[in-house]
């Protein structure tokens, strides 16, 4: 955390994806599943975020106590590609720290499961990044949860829109429970302890 950057500011965590049924298991819609992972285990509900397109739960992460951080879970219901727009209203609106958005996405340049924390960076071609950074600049938080590439001849923008391969499906569950603990020790124990702990 910036060391100008008070404990009490809030946290926004962004889950990526795209709003639908018919987009919800895609390899595109990771960043949903752990969001909806915390939300689960903050014990709420996600709520329509008044003139914000997204959807939001708000909670606590971290032990009991005055070593808690508020957060602000956030799922965009606008698509991937502008999810830049509801996120910074997210930050006006909670006046979060640019340093205190973690956003949760797939990454196409790791193996699948694999995880990969950073602070700041490039987009690498994900459209959701690129919208955020084009709205705020680069310097939050990523939880990237890699998806491995695409088989073959496979365009990239068919394989992220396609659900987890069953193979894929029967480890899926232990490794959203993992990219959801990262997020928790990121947020509640920063970045150098959660990079040591689950980058791999």
């Amino acid at each position: 955390m910036d060391v100008t950057t008070p404990a009490s500011a809030p946290w926004l965590i962004v889950g990526l994806g795209n709003p639908g049924p018919e987009y919800a298991m895609n390899r595109h819609n990771i960043g949903f599943m752990v969001a909806d992972l915390l939300a689960e285990r903050i014990g709420g509900k996600f709520k329509r975020a008044g003139k914000a397109q997204a959807q939001v739960l708000e909670g606590r992460i971290g032990p009991a106590g005055p070593a808690s951080r508020r957060v602000i879970l956030a799922k965009p219901t606008s698509f991937m590609n502008l999810s830049g727009g509801p996120v910074n209203a997210l930050r006006d609106f909670y006046k979060v720290p640019l340093g205190n958005i973690v956003a949760v996405h797939d990454e196409l340049d790791i193996d699948y499961g694999t995880l990969r924390l950073k602070l700041g960076g490039g987009d690498n071609g994900h459209n959701g990044l690129k919208s955020m950074t084009k709205a705020m600049g680069p310097d939050y938080h990523r939880v990237r949860f890699g998806i491995g590439r695409p088989p073959g001849r496979m365009q990239v923008a068919d394989f992220v829109l396609k659900d987890f391969s069953s193979a894929e499906r029967k480890e899926l569950d232990y490794f959203v429970d993992r990219a959801a603990d990262a997020v928790e020790c990121l947020v509640a124990e920063g970045l150098e302890r959660a990079q040591g702990a689950y980058n791999s």
